[in-house]
Formats: C-alpha cells, structure tokens, sequence
C-alpha cells in the first residue's frame, strides 16, 4: 500500500510541530509549508493524499490553497484550521471545496476523527473502480447531473441541503451520498423533524441523563449520538421550532451537543444532510427560519429534479416498481400496455415518485390478465384520481370514523384495520372461498391475494 503523505501549512512551528506529530503517529508522512507559495510549489512536485492549512498566512489565506487544490488535484481533501468561533470562516472554506474544519485549540481526538475520514475520502477513486450501484433510478440527463453531484459530494464533509418537492426522493440522494462517501461503513440516521412533539425535541436530538426530567427512568442516547461516525439527515428541516434552531446551531458549530440534564458538551463526529420541501429563503424571509442556521446548513445546495421534469424515466421506473411489487407476494411481473404508459406520460404527478408508487401499487392490485391498462390507473388529465364504483353505505348505522379513527397511531393504520375488517368479513361469509369472495368484494382474486399478504392474513 501506497505511504500517506500529508502537507501541512502554517506559518507558527508550534502548531506545525503539533500536527506533524499526530499524524506521523497515524503513520502518515508530512511536509510543512510557512506560507502559501510555498504550499504551491510542493504541491507542484509532490503528490500528497491530504493537506491541512491555516486560514491566515503570510502572503494568502487558506482559502486560496483550497481553491487551488480544487483546480489542480481536486481529488486530495484539504481541511482548513479556524479561529475558535469563527464559523464564516469554515463555511466560506467550504464553498470553495474544502473537505472539513477544526478549530483553535485544536482538539486532537476531532483532528484524528477528521485525518482519518479524509484519507478514506482519498482512497475512494480506488473504491470507486468496484462499481458501487447506484440508488438513482433512471437515466434521463437531470438523473445522470444529479448522479455526478452526489459522486462529488460524497467525498466532503460540508452540510448539504437537498431540495426538492415532497416525493421526489430527497432521502434516497441523503442515503446516496452517505454510502458512496468515507462515512459508508457508519450509520446512516434519518429523521423527520416534523414529527417530533415540541416539548421532546431537545432530549431526541441530543440525549438526556437519567432523573434530568420527570420519566427520564435512564440514560437515553440522541440522534447526534446515534450517528456518530456516520450522517444524521435532517428532513422537513423548515419544521423545527426557533428554539430548536438555536440549540442546533450551536450543535453544528461546536461540533458538540449536550444531553439534558449533563454537566458538560459530548463531543460528536456527524455528517449533517438537511432536506425540505418548503423554500428556505423564503422561510428566512418570513422570520420562520434563522439565517445564521440557514447559512450554516445551505453549505452546498443540491436541487432533486420534480418526476415531470424527467418523464422519459417513466418507464425503467415504473419497471422497478413493479417488480418490487410483483416479488413482494411471488407473482409474475404484470406488463404495462401502451394506453397505460402514454396516461403516466401525459400526468403532471404532484406528488412525483412516491405518487407513482402509489398509483401503480393501486394499478397492480386491480389489473387482470397480468396487464395493467389505462382503467386500472384510476387516472384523468385534471390529475385528479377517479375512484372505481361503489356501492353507496345505507344512511342508517353509520360509524363515527373520526372518533374510531382516534384509537390508532395513523390514519393508514385505521383504514388498514378497516380493511381487514371487510375482507374478513366477506371470507367468512363465503366461508373462505377466496374466489367468491373477490367477486363479492368487486376486486380480481390477484387484488384479494395481494391485500391479504399486505394484511398479513395470507396462510402459506
């Protein structure tokens, strides 16, 4: 294996000498440079696997030395050495391509924590001649530019803020990211801030000590804790309270967290991926956002294309539903007619992929034939969902839904239990007779056979 080789820019030996010594203890070789010249005609010569630089120096900044290095050996991470506190600094570093930072006093474990992802983050061309498949279904131009970004953010650890409209996949980029990047092999921790209850927001993210609040019966680890090592992505970022975001700042600034109820800051190692459908800026604008977090987080922006702006993707799409669809219950896969497709053509899908998801789960249970045609879309040019016909319920007997519907977690999980009300009910009353009881029910027997293993009630 090829011996790592490091260069080191700072202009006081003190620190040089502190960084040397670090990083010949992680057997990896240095240089040192005073000055940014003098970084430019090492670099010139040597081949080095990382560079660590001071932000002042003599005759520049290290923000030039990042630049550089992006223009000339874009592939070696260079991470920039701050003031303590001095965040515009760090992002401004980052912009320009700098693989991460750390802050005076520079505390050694992070520094090691930050050496050691950057040299994996070197050896990921190697890596990369293994082929790792890909998330991203598709192969439209908008997949194959967004595909190159994910590539060449994998490789940072800058925050990135991945926008997009609600279904079209900002998750699957997160996962994407994380598991072509140096942190793979860590976890990979997603969270929907919105869901999250207000007044348990700080022990989730964070942590707490036993006894720090009523029913803190023990120890309980945070999201940040969680990942370490790996990534905590942050969907539906827009969602958090202001006060959230106040204590989230400081979490990313810090590169610290501290549970509720502990006497000091955990130190933590966490990629931080944000997403949302909602327009940042324009929560900012609003005052529903801080700026300062804003600024933090939209590091790097990265736009998912919506699905009506990549609909020759439809049909490989639409393919790898289906059979994701058709293994679930150990069915062929169905074949979509030609009406079928020219109907998804013509949909604008408000709700992108997930939408498609869904239309064509519904489509798979309702085809005949192993042929999905136009009809089982359920689908017109309004983009409004045509519901197939039913027999009206009788005026008398009704059941309060709402109030039945306020026993469960979900409105999904009340209409589930609904439904396997029904079809038991049917199969009972035809004492099981699963063809009967499709025809009762108005549904093909494929359809029946689906919702019971959906259920859970289809016996082997």
């Amino acid at each position: 294996m090829t011996q790592l080789k490091a260069l080191i820019i700072d202009d006081e030996p003190d620190i040089c000498e502190l960084l040397e010594l670090t990083l010949q203890r992680m057997d990896i070789e240095t240089e040192s440079a005073g000055s940014v010249s003098e970084a430019k005609q090492l670099i010139t010569r040597t081949e080095y696997h990382l560079c660590l630089t001071d932000m002042r120096l003599p005759d520049g900044n290290g923000i030039e030395l990042v630049k550089f290095m992006q223009s000339k050996h874009p592939e070696v991470p260079v991470a920039v050495i701050t003031a303590h506190g001095n965040m515009d600094t760090a992002v401004e570093a980052m912009k320009a391509g700098a693989f991460d930072f750390v802050s005076k006093p520079v505390d050694l474990a992070a520094l090691r924590k930050l050496v050691s992802a950057a040299v994996q983050s070197s050896r990921l061309p190697e890596q990369a001649t293994q082929s790792r498949p890909s998330r991203l279904i598709g192969n439209s131009r908008a997949i194959q530019n967004l595909e190159i970004s994910i590539r060449k953010l994998a490789r940072s650890q800058a925050p990135v803020y991945i926008a997009g409209e609600s279904g079209s996949g900002k998750e699957l980029v997160a996962r994407s990211i994380h598991e072509l990047g140096p942190r793979a092999s860590g976890p990979f921790i997603p969270v929907n801030c919105g869901a999250i209850p207000g007044e348990l927001m700080e022990s989730e993210f964070f942590g707490h000590k036993k006894g720090s609040f009523t029913g803190a019966h023990q120890d309980k680890q945070g999201l940040f804790q969680a990942a370490e090592g790996g990534t905590l992505f942050l969907d539906e970022v827009a969602d958090l309270p202001l006060e959230m975001q106040v204590k989230l700042l400081r979490a990313l600034q810090e590169k610290a967290v501290r549970p509720v109820g502990a006497p000091a800051e955990v130190k933590t190692d966490v990629r931080v991926l944000c997403a949302t459908h909602k327009d940042l800026a324009k929560e900012v604008d609003k005052g529903h956002f801080r700026q300062d977090l804003f600024y933090r987080l939209n590091v790097i922006q990265l736009n998912v294309p919506a699905l009506r702006e990549r609909k020759e993707d439809l049909p490989t799409l639409a393919q790898h539903i289906l059979r994701k669809l058709a293994q679930e219950v150990g069915v062929p896969i169905p074949e979509m007619s030609v009406e079928a497709m020219e109907q998804l053509r013509q949909y604008d899908f408000p709700g992108n992929v997930r939408e498609l998801e869904n239309i064509l789960e519904r489509a798979f249970t309702l085809c005949e034939d192993n042929l999905i045609k136009g009809r089982d879309l359920q689908l017109h040019s309004g983009n409004q969902v045509i519901t197939p016909t039913a027999r009206k319920p009788a005026e008398s007997g009704k059941i309060d839904h709402y109030a039945r519907c306020g026993e469960y977690t979900s409105l999904d999980e009340y209409l589930a239990e609904i439904e396997k009300e029904v079809i038991l009910g049917a199969l009972e009353a035809v004492r099981w007779n699963k063809t009967v009881a499709a025809r009762e029910l108005g549904i093909t027997f494929r359809s029946l056979r689906y919702r019971l293993q959906k259920l859970g009630l289809e016996s082997d």
